[in-house]
């Protein structure tokens, strides 16, 4: 079976427990405003010209962004890295984009993984059917459910899509105590007012005893480049970095309500 993919980023270390092999899968349906990965929005191969300059003179060269793969040849990948899985308790984290939206190429190599006794994550932002995660779900070791903004309405503002089906779907994995890490991209302006980490508090609290952990992402504008790379708008232009210790008054404000908080990845 086929399916496409833009990126593999080996000895990986926020994407799950131990050392990880993530395979990005190509298309999104949200487009965020702070995207971090603009090429993983189409799920079609994309090409672009890529400009350098060297001594006053321009040199274009065209570059694809995406490629077709196989199954077979993805485990084959894969599992050049399985001894590294072994001794750090890592393994395969598929991430995108939205890894949901290919649903049967997505199942087809997660068996392969599973029949290789590899541990396997999810990192998802749950827009996809509920029965996509029912196809899936007894497979995956861990869930890393993305949580961007509570308010629907704004939601749709910096996503384009509506948040109704995102929070059903985690609603419907922890109802069934699947292994759940809520991750917040904690975005300056957008998520981080206070009438947004009141909404979060609110949505989260009944669901204290099926949360693993709560993981706060600091924003990065490593992205610039990116967008600049593919003449893209970037809304987030010019904003800074976040220190993570500019998030230790969140982490411990859910603390308080009993979470266990972690800022960054793994």
């Amino acid at each position: 079976m086929k399916g496409t993919i833009f990126d593999i980023k080996r000895f990986a270390l926020n994407d799950g427990p131990g050392i990880r092999t993530t395979v990005f899968l190509k298309g999104c349906p949200l487009k965020c405003a702070w995207c971090h990965n603009p090429e993983s929005i189409s799920s079609v191969i994309e090409e672009f010209i890529q400009v350098r300059e060297l001594d006053g003179q321009r040199f274009e060269s065209t570059q694809a962004i995406g490629e077709f793969v196989t199954s077979e040849s993805l485990i084959e990948e894969i599992a050049k890295d399985k001894e590294f899985f072994r001794q750090s308790g890592g393994g395969v984290t598929f991430s995108g984009g939205e890894p949901m939206l290919q649903l049967d190429f997505l199942s087809d190599i997660i068996t392969k993984c599973k029949a290789k006794k590899m541990h396997v994550v999810i990192d998802t932002a749950g827009l996809c059917k509920q029965s996509h995660i029912e196809k899936v779900m007894n497979q995956v070791d861990l869930f890393l459910y993305d949580l961007k903004i509570i308010d629907e309405e704004k939601h749709k503002t910096y996503t384009g899509v509506s948040n109704d089906v995102i929070l059903k779907n985690l609603e419907f994995l922890l109802q069934n105590n699947a292994n759940v890490i809520i991750r917040i991209p904690v975005i300056p302006g957008i998520n981080d007012q206070e009438q947004d980490i009141v909404k979060l508090e609110q949505y989260l609290s009944d669901k204290l005893e099926y949360i693993k952990e709560i993981h706060l992402l600091p924003f990065h504008n490593s992205a610039e480049s990116k967008y600049r790379r593919f003449n893209t708008g970037y809304s987030f232009k010019g904003v800074k970095s976040q220190d993570p210790r500019d998030l230790v008054n969140l982490k411990e404000r859910f603390e308080r309500k009993g979470f266990n908080v972690k800022i960054g990845g793994m």
